[in-house]
Formats: structure tokens, C-alpha cells, sequence
């Protein structure tokens, strides 16, 4: 995604953001877009200079401010309308009769532009995949074509204008990038790795408290060695009470530890044979550690 050109929000610039984002380029600045404004407002008081200049009317429409910008950087979508009119696109209101194709099929377009309020902000295609270039974004974010419709959807919730891009957009850099090695989608951190890597992280810090490591240089625990040495501390347990048959209730619970070790119990085991712990498993592999061999 590094090869798509994208803007973070400066300001209330959003209006430039989101039409470099929709060609891909710095094409536009705050002072061509006010160029364009100003034109705008002139081709609006001659229109309005056709009545009579001296109506109450053209007295008080001359009295307002621009209504296609304002010193915060905002630009109306007149201005984005004549903008992208030199590229010879054109804006197509989401929800008009003319615009019904996209919304059954919005993953055949190339790209929208969403308004709401004062920000903008584009959505675009760039090979087979679309990305939200919204200037508030730190980076383009994936979205995938199931959840481009529900996208729009939400956006509309929220109270977005959506607007349908016709016409074709230049080629882009990242058009080509993207078509030949397409992005993945990000991972997120799997729930049960993290839950291995905290408890590996628990008992490393549990057997260097027990040999008294703390504070001094920490030490890898291989997880493998200590299970070999819980394995020869139950064989041992074992032996010990093979070789006293009277202690049978010691002799039970080697059993059902050694159990453990082999393989999880079964299902209709369980209710009868009562397993050890998280923490009596623990207690046993520093016991291990402590006894060495």
C-alpha cells in the first residue's frame, strides 16, 4: 500500500485530500481550489446581476459571504464539481436514478467521493481492491469487495453524501503495483497465541524467581527441557510407589498425572479423575527445576 498516494488531514483541507487521493497526485493546492471558488462566485453575482441589481434581493445575496469556500480551507461541491470537470469526470449523486447501477453493484465503479459537513474524503479501487483514502487515516485502510456495500451503507447511517465517480481516472503507480501483487488484508493478534506467550512469559519469571534470578541476567526457559524433567519426576513417583503398594492414594494421583502428560483425558474420565491444576502444574515444574536431574 505504500505505492498509493495519500494525504493526512492538514487543517480543513480535506476537499484538496480527497481529490489528490481520487487522481493520485498533488494536482491540486489551496490555491487553485480558491481560484476556482472565486470564479464560481463571480459566474453567481452575474447571474443574479441579470434582475434587477437593485432589488433587495442582489442586495443581500452580495452582502454574503462566499458560499463555495470560507478562510478554514472548506470548499463546496461546486468546486469539486469544476475541479474534477478538467479531468473530464463528472459527480453522480449516490442515491439519483441515474446512479442505480452502483448502488446495486458498487464494486463495478472506480471510485466515490463522501461528503459530511465540512469533511470529504475518497474511496477507490486501485487493481481488484478498493481502499478507503480518508485524510483522517493515518494510511489507505483494505477494504474488501463483501464489505464495500456495507461500507457505503454505514456511511449513509451516518449521515455521509455519497457521490459516484464517472469517467476515467488517470493511471496511477499503485494501479499497476496493486493488479500484479494485490495487498493483505492485516492480522490481528491471535487470542490464543497471546494466551501461550503470557503463560510462557509466567513461568519463565516464576522458575528465575525460584533458583533466585531476579535481578540478575534473565535466561531462556526451554519449555521442551522442562517437560522432559516433569516426565522423569512422574516416572520416578511412579517407581517410588510401585516399589510401596500400600500408598494407593498416592499411587492414584501419579496415575492420574501421568495422564496428563500423555495425552488430555477423556470426556467420560474427567468426572472420575480429578486433574491437576494451572497452578499444581506449576508448582511441579519448579519443584523440578529446584531438584535439578
Amino acid at each position: 500500500m505504500d505505492a498509493i498516494f495519500h494525504e493526512k488531514q492538514e487543517g480543513s483541507l480535506c476537499a484538496q485530500h480527497c481529490l489528490n487521493a481520487l487522481l493520485q497526485g498533488p494536482y491540486f493546492n489551496p490555491v487553485v481550489l480558491a481560484d476556482i471558488a472565486t470564479q464560481l462566485d463571480e459566474l453567481e453575482r452575474a447571474r443574479m446581476a441579470e434582475g434587477d441589481v437593485t432589488s433587495q434581493d442582489y442586495q443581500e445575496f452580495i452582502k454574503q459571504p462566499s458560499s463555495n469556500m470560507d478562510d478554514s480551507g472548506f470548499f463546496s461541491i461546486q468546486v469539486i464539481c469544476s475541479a474534477l470537470s478538467v479531468w473530464g469526470l463528472e459527480l453522480i449523486p449516490y442515491l439519483s436514478l441515474e446512479a442505480r447501477e452502483a448502488r446495486e453493484n458498487p464494486q463495478n465503479q472506480k471510485a466515490f467521493i463522501c461528503n459530511l459537513q465540512q469533511h470529504w474524503l475518497t474511496i477507490r479501487k486501485f487493481g481488484h481492491q478498493w481502499f478507503n483514502l480518508n485524510s483522517l487515516l493515518s494510511k489507505p485502510e483494505l477494504i474488501t469487495e463483501t464489505y464495500l456495500s456495507l461500507f457505503l451503507t454505514q456511511l449513509q447511517t451516518e449521515g455521509y453524501s455519497i457521490f459516484v465517480v464517472k469517467g476515467n481516472l488517470p493511471e496511477s503507480e499503485a494501479d499497476q503495483l496493486l493488479k500484479l501483487c494485490p495487498a493483505e488484508p492485516e492480522k490481528k493478534p491471535s487470542k490464543t497465541t497471546s494466551h501461550k506467550l503470557v503463560n510462557k512469559t509466567d513461568l519463565t519469571a516464576a522458575l528465575q524467581q525460584a533458583s533466585g534470578g531476579v535481578g540478575g541476567e534473565d535466561k531462556p526457559v526451554d519449555i521442551d527441557e522442562v517437560r522432559k524433567k516433569r516426565e522423569l519426576y512422574f516416572q520416578r513417583q511412579n517407581h517410588t510407589q510401585a516399589n510401596n503398594p500400600n500408598t494407593g492414594q498416592t499411587s492414584e494421583t501419579a496415575d492420574t498425572s501421568q495422564q496428563i502428560i500423555t495425552g488430555p483425558v477423556p470426556p467420560a474420565d474427567r468426572a472420575q479423575s480429578p486433574e491437576l491444576s494451572e497452578e499444581e502444574m506449576l508448582q511441579a515444574a519448579l519443584k523440578l527445576s529446584l531438584d535439578g536431574t
